[in-house]
């Protein structure tokens, strides 16, 4: 595995190693985002990005950590509490903004973070449907979170030039409604990456 972050992350979202990615890779190597993102954004929609799953990312966390370490730092991430995983959390996001930049498409960064904090002992699960319950109907998906940190904090991610007076409302409902108490919308499209975060809280004792 590369020793770079940046190298780590190419190795998060090549996660299989399949020979239709070998352009992919190469332009990442380049750093030629643009064309990465094209190819990236029609593997989306194709359904050929399906791979990028919970269990490949976590084999390649557990390759780069070594199996005890992952089991330790497991078990060290479930004492903490959720302003202990924010701090991760954000300098987490930090350090791929970083390294990769604004601009790129969501999903990108939902990878590298979703890697970026299991390389840090956290377990960040992906696209998560969370049920929801109104007035005895209970729906199975009332959304689905971009990532849940250790089963308790929500992360929402953006990837636009400006995150709107909505999008910071979302995550409050969201928080709500899967009563949870920390959460945040983490916007990549800003140029720094602090004038990106927005913190909510739902009944969470500072």
């Amino acid at each position: 595995m590369a020793t770079s972050r940046v190298g780590e992350i190419k190795a998060a979202i090549e996660a299989l190693p399949e020979e239709e990615y070998a352009q992919l890779r190469q332009w990442f190597s380049e750093r030629d985002w643009e064309k990465g993102d094209q190819q990236i954004e029609a593997d989306s929609e194709s359904g050929k990005l399906d791979f990028l799953t919970q269990e490949t990312l976590d084999e390649k966390a557990g390759v780069c950590l070594g199996k005890e370490d992952v089991s330790r730092r497991d078990a060290g991430a479930q004492r903490m509490t959720e302003n202990e995983l924010g701090t991760i959390i954000l300098e987490s996001a930090i350090a791929v903004h970083r390294e990769l930049g604004p601009g790129l498409l969501e999903i990108v960064y939902e990878v590298a973070l979703a890697y970026e904090l299991r390389r840090r002992g956290l377990r960040a699960e992906r696209q998560v449907p969370i049920p929801i319950k109104f007035r005895g109907i209970k729906f199975a998906q009332g959304f689905r979170a971009d990532l849940l940190v250790e089963d308790r904090v929500i992360v929402e991610l953006k990837s636009v030039e400006r995150a709107t007076a909505a999008h910071k409302k979302q995550i409050q409902t969201h928080l709500r409604l899967a009563e949870r108490k920390l959460g945040y919308l983490l916007n990549f499209g800003e140029a720094l990456m602090k004038d990106g975060i927005t913190r909510a809280v739902n009944g969470l004792e500072e």
